[in-house]
């Protein structure tokens, strides 16, 4: 009888734990990362290389040759775009769902292309030390 309470009183405390644990944080995390991501690819929109893989996670100073053919790849990326759909005019935040607890977010944008296409796009991002980064 008495473990049956103990039982009990530790789910009831489980539950409320994970009641009142939950923030009203989520949707702000998410609106944040987002922003992010969409700044991140504006840079990319603008050319500037640099910032858009300084946007990137990466939890260690990665070495100036990596760094170089990050940068080069997101340059090779816009030529691509250039000549498959006439560049990419914009981008819009459609959404994001983030996983606050976890600091893990998925950014949807949509890409507007020059031939009036558009594409929804998925960006894993991740939070650390209170900033959100591409992953």
């Amino acid at each position: 009888m008495i473990m049956r309470r103990l039982l009990y009183f530790i789910l009831v405390m489980l539950a409320l734990a994970g009641v009142t644990s939950c923030k009203d944080e989520g949707p702000k995390d998410a609106a944040i990362a987002a922003h992010a991501a969409k700044g991140y690819y504006d840079q990319l929109l603008k050319g500037d290389y640099k910032a858009f893989v300084d946007g990137t996670y990466h939890p260690e100073r990665i070495p100036d040759s990596y760094r170089e053919q990050l940068e080069t790849a997101a340059k090779m990326y816009m030529a691509q775009q250039q000549d498959e759909h006439r560049g990419i005019k914009s981008v819009k935040v459609q959404g994001c769902d983030a996983d606050t607890a976890a600091h893990v977010a998925n950014a949807y944008l949509i890409l507007s292309y020059g031939d009036s296409t558009q594409e929804r796009i998925c960006v894993p991002m991740v939070e650390s030390k209170g900033t959100w980064y591409l992953r």
